[in-house]
């Protein structure tokens, strides 16, 4: 349990330091694309982070994670069926899975802002609502 609090800890750590970059990012008035691909970036990041806790938890609890093609959806579905996260919670976190896809398959020059600035606007939200859910804050 010492090994899961650690991990944890650094991933909340480095998911509130993407936060405050994407916040600052987010905040700019005139964005080009590189702005656009900061912002891509943090949204990845903090994504990410949700993936890596969802994982070491459903890990600790003793629950096999799929290697499967859709294991991203799958992890999802999981954490809910553990009693992790709510059905609520899970399909807003879809929509950040959905970007994190076109973010590693996709081209930076196809980023659009108004979507962007959606789903950054919500994440501070989104990320609260999960630390409550899995008990961390």
């Amino acid at each position: 349990m010492a090994n899961l609090s650690r991990a944890i800890a650094a991933e909340k750590e480095n998911v509130v330091r993407s936060l405050e970059h994407l916040k600052v990012a987010a905040e700019r008035k005139d964005k080009s694309i590189v702005e656009l691909a900061a912002i891509a970036t943090f949204l990845h990041n903090v994504y990410n982070g949700v993936e890596n806790i969802l994982k070491q938890i459903l890990k600790d609890k003793g629950t096999h994670i799929p290697k499967s093609e859709t294991w991203h959806r799958d992890l999802l579905d999981l954490a809910v069926s553990h009693q992790l996260i709510s059905a609520e919670l899970s399909d807003e976190l879809r929509e950040y899975l959905a970007f994190r896809h076109f973010f590693v398959h996709g081209y930076g020059f196809m980023l659009e802002e108004t979507h962007l600035m959606g789903l950054a606007n919500n994440l501070p939200d989104v990320w609260g609502r999960f630390l409550l859910e899995i008990g961390l804050d």
